[in-house]
């Protein structure tokens, strides 16, 4: 089989962009378990809202891409914090099995919910920039990839800047490295934990949002793409959160290249395979877990 080098490329380029956006939803997934070492089941319905918020902001906003992504993000950064003070709040440490239970049954009342109210006929999102996009050569991508791709960046280097350089960033740290330690200097692990979660939660919103134009929503969406981000989490270690990054943007380039040369089946399976590979290479995954690594 003779390999094109263009289209080889363009696969590279459109993995990359969709790597990115699974790293926003297993760098959120991180983040919970490093500070609350639960397991959000509901994370992937985050996103689901996410998406159905850029899909009713846009004709609000006049397809206005920009000003439709805040929404969506500030309204999942809320829904979070809603869904910390009810459900998590109570939860401690040591509860993960019913952790578990009660983000799993979240998780499919909020699917359902939404399929009453909308219905489970996906949807088509369209933004001002349509299907228009950059040409290099013999290359496209469009606008929405670009766009998805840069926010995430973005996303990132905030984040990184966060808990790195800020007191709110650094007692999440703390909370995740050595909770005892954290008590005895005055941090409370409430306050942290729910700054997680919407931190999270707001990042689960913006890729929802950029998955919108990208990818058919459904209320269904959530739920293939968590299970991704679970086996994101496992292979770059839990709570390495440079590890999900680095997993997930080998995924997204792993999917496309699939995509591009083999039968689609094989995309889904893909992430599995490889998590299995490497729990057997290496258990605690490629990158150290334990705490919240930022680098």
């Amino acid at each position: 089989m003779t390999i094109d080098a263009v289209y080889l490329l363009q696969l590279t380029l459109n993995g990359l962009a969709l790597g990115l956006l699974y790293a926003l939803i297993a760098v959120g997934l991180s983040l919970i378990f490093g500070v609350m070492e639960i397991i959000n089941f509901a994370h992937g319905e985050l996103l689901m809202l996410g998406a159905f918020a850029m899909t009713f902001a846009l004709p609000v906003m006049g397809l206005l891409y920009w000003p439709a992504l805040v929404v969506a993000v500030i309204t999942i950064g809320l829904a979070g914090y809603v869904i910390y003070e009810l459900l998590l709040a109570p939860l401690k440490p040591d509860e993960f099995e019913r952790s578990i239970l009660i983000t799993l049954g979240l998780s499919i009342i909020i699917i359902h919910v939404m399929q009453y109210f909308f219905t489970a006929t996906p949807r088509m999102v369209d933004t001002q920039y349509g299907f228009e996009g950059v040409n290099i050569g013999s290359i496209r991508i469009t606008w929405t990839r670009v766009i998805g791709a840069g926010a995430a960046l973005a996303a990132f280097g905030g984040l990184y800047l966060v808990l790195r350089h800020t007191q709110f960033g650094r007692a999440m740290r703390a909370i995740a490295q050595n909770r005892e330690a954290a008590l005895m200097v005055g941090i409370r692990p409430r306050v942290v934990a729910r700054n997680a979660v919407v931190l999270a939660s707001a990042l689960c919103g913006l890729a929802g949002a950029a998955i919108a134009p990208i990818q058919l929503v459904t209320p269904y969406m959530g739920q293939f793409l968590i299970f991704k981000a679970f086996a994101l989490v496992i292979i770059g270690g839990l709570g390495n959160i440079p590890g999900a990054i680095v997993a997930a943007l080998g995924l997204g380039l792993v999917e496309s290249w699939i995509g591009g040369f083999f039968e689609i089946v094989w995309q889904e399976a893909a992430v599995f395979l490889i998590m299995i590979a490497v729990l057997f290479v290496r258990p605690d995954g490629l990158f150290k877990s334990g705490g919240m690594r930022v680098g």
